[in-house]
């Protein structure tokens, strides 16, 4: 798919772009082609466009002077942040976020995109295919809907626990933008805020790690009262950095999130941004929920950890059912 037939697409389908409004995006020089791509969709539907390219040759830690003074001063309908996805940048992308979500406004923000996300992975999905899942993340929120426990097992030996009771389940394939100020493009998850001291267990991750990528050997992290304990992995560079994660405040051990994929497109490419998306699969995450309905861990980090052929079986008060078996749907 043309790139700016994908992005023309997320305006359309997920941000609800419409022509008249104005859009900044706001883009890594490394990301030039995504960028533009954003800015030639927007221009197609008659929106006003601003283009912002940021320098990336430091680690960021904080917010460089010109483009606060835009996040402060500035008023778009709609900002787009292109940001490279390193984990030693959460911090950074956060803070960027907070000022942008002070105001009346609709964010897709994509930490870690990348330009074939949009020719050939969970962005290069027509309008039909949108609608497809649009339905689907429906009907997966009426089977959850209500429930106050979730346990998740694995082939890998993931089998923890948590409560969710009185939060509310959300997917990022519809928004109502009264509500709800951002999301994670590219989109494809439904995804709730665990009560934060719930979670026990033990969490096996295999495949990928936010703000990591690959992995090759999987990660072991006991949780006790929603707290991560210290990561297990044969692999140093990953236990260095998941740690170091874990390690930003007094808050990024507790849980934050638990998502379920549900975008067909979906690919185990280099971004987690892309992978947490797949269909079958679920992640959890430590960190920051305030976002998230309920959610009160404030954490200036946010590290999700991918969990492969899951089984998710979810009790409230009309008993207990099976959502997904191995990765596979249970919907009916």
């Amino acid at each position: 798919m043309k790139p700016e037939i994908a992005a023309k697409n997320v305006l359309t389908y997920v941000l609800e772009a419409l022509a008249g409004e104005s859009i900044i995006v706001i883009h890594d020089d490394v990301l030039s082609k995504v960028g533009e791509a954003f800015g030639e969709a927007a221009l197609d539907m008659g929106m006003w466009v601003r283009s912002i390219r940021l320098e990336t040759a430091k680690t960021r830690k904080s917010i460089p002077p010109a483009l606060k003074e835009v996040l402060v001063r500035e008023r778009p309908d709609i900002y787009v942040n292109i940001f490279r996805g390193p984990s030693e940048e959460t911090p950074f992308r956060i803070s960027v976020t907070k000022l942008q979500t002070r105001k009346k406004l609709r964010l897709g923000h994509c930490p870690g995109i990348s330009l074939s996300m949009l020719t050939d992975g969970a962005m290069a999905l027509t309008g039909k295919q949108y609608e497809r899942m649009q339905n689907f993340s429906r009907k997966l929120m009426r089977t959850v809907s209500g429930v106050e426990r979730v346990r998740i097992t694995s082939p890998k030996g993931t089998d923890l626990t948590m409560s969710i009771k009185d939060r509310d389940w959300f997917s990022d394939t519809f928004f109502d933008w009264r509500t709800m100020k951002w999301i994670n493009l590219p989109v494809g998850e439904v995804v709730v805020g665990p009560i934060e001291n719930s979670m026990e267990g033990k969490l096996v991750s295999d495949g990928a790690i936010g703000g990591v990528g690959l992995i090759k050997e999987p990660v072991r992290i006991k949780v006790s009262g929603g707290r991560a304990g210290n990561p297990k992995t044969t692999e140093a560079g990953v236990k260095k950095k998941v740690t170091a994660a874990l390690d930003t405040d007094d808050w990024s051990r507790y849980i934050g999130e638990l998502g379920i994929g549900v975008n067909p497109g979906a690919r185990l490419s280099k971004e987690f941004l892309e992978i947490e998306k797949i269909k079958g699969t679920c992640h959890v995450a430590f960190g920051n929920n305030l976002d998230y309905p309920g959610g009160q861990n404030p954490s200036a980090n946010h590290m999700d950890l991918l969990i492969t052929e899951p089984t998710i079986e979810v009790e409230g008060p009309e008993g207990k059912k099976v959502v997904l078996k191995d990765g596979k749907f249970q919907l009916g």
